[in-house]
């Protein structure tokens, strides 16, 4: 089999961590992984908001996505994945700021289920591990 059909029945992903649980995004939305610095807080903007920051020249806007998903979790919070302006919804410059960053993992698609239930389109599919579960959702889905 040749790597370029190997490749393409697999998916490399980011993993990291929000309170207890495991998510992972596709490593292709990805721009950089950087530490939390100093957030600007924009008065009156949505909840899932944290604030903006300045990488390189680029205002970032910092979204918390367990606010987005619903997860009742002080964590960390030590880390920002900043994602490719090309990958979101508008263009602009987002990062989520989680808890850790773990890996970048290659996964079989055929080991990806669906999610279980009446999810919304923020949760790609579900991967079974080592007994536990990862969740792969898609960042595009956050509106900064």
């Amino acid at each position: 089999m040749s790597e370029t059909a190997t490749r393409s029945r697999t998916v490399q992903l980011l993993e990291f961590e929000l309170g207890s649980e495991t998510y992972c995004v596709d490593i292709g939305h990805v721009a950089e992984i950087v530490d939390v610095n100093d957030l600007t807080v924009i008065p009156n903007s949505a909840s899932h908001v944290e604030g903006v920051m300045d990488l390189r020249g680029n205002t970032t806007t910092i979204v918390d996505p367990k606010v987005v998903f619903g997860i009742d979790d002080d964590g960390a919070r030590k880390r920002i994945i900043v994602f490719d302006p090309e990958r979101t919804a508008d263009g602009k410059s987002v990062g989520w700021i989680v808890d850790e960053v773990d890996q970048v993992v290659e996964v079989a698609r055929n080991d990806i289920e669906s999610a279980p239930g009446d999810q919304d389109e923020a949760v790609r599919g579900v991967i079974k591990r080592d007994g536990d579960f990862v969740i792969w959702v898609r960042p595009t889905v956050v509106d900064a």
